[in-house]
């Protein structure tokens, strides 16, 4: 970076107040730089046998979407919306149903935000809004050898997926594929069937941010009762979905709104069927190995704030770029002089607006940037402070649970709750002072918030973060090629390396190139036995499951071409085990219990599958466990402590009582997660 370029970042960081020093620490590497490994690893000291970990991390995936009409092996047990009988096994409507009926609710411009907006009322005919469309009307790709060139992470058996599933209809109006579109029960339903969309389709992509995501899980205190002490009872997923979707970025509501013109109608209540042949290889993996039915998202929302705490074990907030809490820009023109100029307002606001139901005044991903004017962008709450929008809900109902949950929140931090791009780029250059006009303004500063890198780091663990496409972003750093296909491709997901926010891996460029890695390095350290104790592992957007803009088999193609690598390579198959989970809900309905552990979440269950050679059998465990229980497991398995005094990881394993396995006794608590393997009785 040249020194002119310094001076111009430095008037950008003092207009937002951050201090030129701060500015020079981390645009060089300054003080907070990582540490580079030295000496032998401590690698083979462990309490288990498995000396590999290998962390996969799909998208937006819930348990019921995915493992609704899942029976388990003969001797075990599993919750989902079959065994509820909540559906039955040809996915209609079961006996109890109504624990899953979808209502409409009330939150009016005179209200503040509302968790759970009670009374409710049925909607008309007590059907869904129908499900809208979404992804690309063919496809994204055109043919397979533009696959080939595009992505390099399929078994040889996928590359035609990336050239089929096209919608076939226009965008945003109910999905004809879906059968009885127009005459939906209000509640879960089938997205599959003979006449309907097959497994291998794009379909659109549900609300998930975080306040829309508290008020889907209506929770309250007095709807609670033994089994489910939480009160979250999910009646509102189609609700919110309709009423507000993915945010308004301070925009009026548009004359005529109606339940389409968030262009979600009722997707979120879609789930497949297993026993029809969906999600076949997943089917096979938990038929095979370990499974839980009970791990969740850490957080409300998406898939930045949950890779975030995947990574850290906590949340990160707004700062002056030293580390120091910092009120994030709100109601100022940002990038002034240049294209993105334009006012943000980047604190939440989900109070609904002025003669509205339950349209937010200020949440959203924010609007222009990359060259145009910006605006709107709420993603950042001080939850500290209850006089904040959306805070006291939220707090208020914390406290007013039968085991009152700390918010931990620290006052004056402005926490990042949906998804922002990093503060680094992958070259280990500032994306939050750069006023470049293909760059956008909605980043966070650079990060100070230690992760479980730094705490392998410290105690000589090996470890990589493999992200698909990251050589190519590398030459792409504002990512301009996002969306090609072919040998262009950059699909490679910014947010959701947890370290690419922090100073003290990528400042360094040593360190960085250390363990920051495309995935083409994980299969050569698969081929060549060179895999480190701990990797993670994200695919590209074109095959990490997510909805529109991928698809769930693909996700299974991605994950088969590693699992086979390890398995055919004998010097790791009996020593590794491979996690495999989403990043989180995705914003689709499950019916399984959320626990409360503190402001940020817990949210809903999604998937999490555990490969290896001690996990065989078919079993279904049901520990409490969150995205922080792999840090759990991590800490536990090579010995090493907490990443810090107040990271989630300090939160004790669970206790449960009176036949509840589900609920844990000793609340906040989640599992490391030992309990999916079957380790020899030595093990610590």
């Amino acid at each position: 970076m040249s020194l002119k370029h310094v001076a111009s970042n430095a008037l950008h960081c003092l207009r937002l107040g951050i201090t030129p020093l701060a500015l020079f620490q981390f645009t060089i590497g300054g003080p907070l730089a990582g540490t580079v490994q030295a000496g032998t690893p401590n690698d083979a000291n462990t309490a288990s046998p498995i000396k590999h970990v290998i962390v996969i991390i799909g998208e937006n995936r819930s348990f019921d979407h995915v493992f609704a009409t899942y029976v388990p092996k003969a001797g075990q047990t599993v919750n989902n919306l079959l065994s509820e009988k909540i559906i039955k096994a040809d996915g209609t409507a079961g006996p109890n149903f109504a624990a899953a009926h979808q209502q409409a609710g009330t939150d009016s411009g005179s209200d503040p935000f509302l968790i759970s907006a009670d009374p409710k009322s049925n909607f008309p005919n007590d059907t869904l809004p129908a499900p809208l469309t979404g992804g690309p009307r063919v496809n994204y790709v055109p043919s397979v050898s533009e696959a080939l060139l595009s992505e390099n992470g399929l078994d040889p058996a996928y590359y035609g997926f990336l050239t089929t599933g096209g919608t076939g209809q226009d965008s945003r109006v109910p999905d004809e594929r879906i059968t009885h579109v127009n005459a939906l029960p209000a509640g879960p339903f089938q997205l599959t069937g003979v006449d309907g969309l097959d497994y291998d389709s794009y379909a659109a992509s549900p609300v998930h941010r975080f306040y829309q995501m508290y008020q889907q899980l209506d929770c309250a205190a007095s709807h609670g009762w033994k089994e489910n002490p939480s009160g979250c009872t999910s009646h509102s997923f189609a609700w919110v979905e309709v009423t507000v979707g993915a945010g308004t970025n301070g925009s009026p509501q548009a004359a005529g709104f109606n339940n389409a013109s968030t262009g979600e109608g009722s997707t979120a209540m879609g789930f497949y069927n297993v026993q029809n042949g969906d999600a076949p290889y997943f089917k096979l993996l938990a038929d095979t190995y370990s499974m839980s039915d009970n791990f969740h998202q850490s957080v409300q929302g998406g898939t930045g704030a949950n890779h975030i705490m995947l990574g850290h074990g906590d949340a990160i907030y707004f700062t002056d770029g030293d580390g120091h809490a910092q009120a994030p820009p709100e109601g100022v023109v940002v990038d002034p002089g240049t294209l993105n100029a334009g006012t943000v307002h980047e604190i939440e606001n989900p109070n609904p607006q002025a003669g509205t139901n339950n349209w937010y005044t200020e949440d959203g991903y924010g609007n222009g940037g990359f060259g145009s004017a910006a605006s709107g962008g709420g993603s950042y709450s001080a939850c500290a402070d209850a006089t904040q929008p959306g805070v006291s809900a939220v707090v208020k109902y914390l406290a007013s649970l039968p085991t009152k949950v700390d918010p931990r929140c620290e006052a004056g931090h402005y926490y990042l709750l949906n998804n922002y791009n990093p503060g680094y780029f992958g070259d280990g250059s500032n994306a939050f002072t750069d006023t470049n006009p293909a760059n956008t303004p909605f980043t966070i500063p650079p990060s100070a918030v230690p992760s479980i890198g730094d705490t392998m780091l410290k105690h000589n663990i090996t470890w990589k973060y493999y992200g698909d496409q990251w050589t190519r972003y590398l030459g792409d750093k504002y990512q301009e090629n996002y969306g090609a296909v072919g040998s262009n491709s950059d699909e490679y997901c910014n947010i959701c390396n947890p370290f690419q926010y922090d100073t003290t891996i990528m400042a360094n460029s040593v360190v960085r190139a250390q363990h920051i890695q495309d995935t083409t390095n994980l299969y050569d350290d698969i081929k060549n036995s060179d895999l480190p104790a701990v990797s993670f592992v994200k695919p590209s957007g074109l095959v990490d499951g997510h909805p529109a803009s991928s698809k769930l088999d693909l996700f299974e193609g991605f994950t088969k071409k590693i699992v086979d690598a390890v398995q055919a390579n004998p010097q790791l198959a009996g020593n590794t085990a491979i996690f495999i989970t989403f990043d989180e809900g995705g914003g689709y309905y499950d019916s399984g219990y959320v626990q409360p552990v503190d402001f940020f979440g817990d949210g809903t269950r999604i998937p999490m599958i555990v490969v290896s050679a001690y996990s065989k059998g078919g079993v279904i465990t049901h520990n409490y466990s969150d995205h922080v229980s792999v840090l759990k497991f991590i800490e536990r398995n090579w010995n090493l402590p907490t990443v810090t005094a107040r990271s989630r990881d300090n939160f004790p394993n669970p206790t449960t009582a009176g036949g509840n396995v589900y609920v844990p006794t000793n609340s906040p608590a989640i599992s490391d997660l030992f309990e999916l393997f079957k380790f020899p009785a030595a093990t610590k």
